[in-house]
């Protein structure tokens, strides 16, 4: 995963695994992938490129994708936050090439992130 070919290949077989379907938009798909690389080469795991990752592996376990709140937002919204994961069905049905997934991660986690900077 610390490359490109890697990561493209992790994401491929989580998507399999859920039985999800990755964003099929080259720019938006290559810029997560490349926003995975560069936090699993700077943390030494594919932290979440849409959200703020502290560099603590303990405070962003929630955030490593497929991040905790993937499977209800694909569930729900039919992607997740970042729109690399989405329904089988999210082109025939939802009829967009990206949505605004509202955020689910807790507010006191966000904050324990931004203290940790602080320290």
């Amino acid at each position: 995963m610390k490359t490109k070919e890697g990561m493209k290949q992790y994401v491929e077989q989580v998507s399999k695994k859920n039985d999800w379907i990755l964003n099929m938009d080259s720019n938006t798909f290559n810029d997560l992938i490349d926003g995975l690389v560069d936090n699993f080469q700077k943390y030494g795991y594919q932290s979440c490129p849409c959200r703020l990752a502290s560099g603590s592996r303990e405070l962003d376990r929630d955030l490593i994708c497929p991040c905790d709140y993937a499977p209800l937002d694909v569930k729900e919204h039919g992607a997740c936050y970042c729109n690399l994961y989405m329904r089988n069905d999210f082109y025939e049905t939802i009829k967009k090439d990206y949505i605004n997934v509202p955020e689910r991660r807790p507010v006191e986690k966000e904050n324990a992130v931004l203290e940790y900077f602080n320290e």
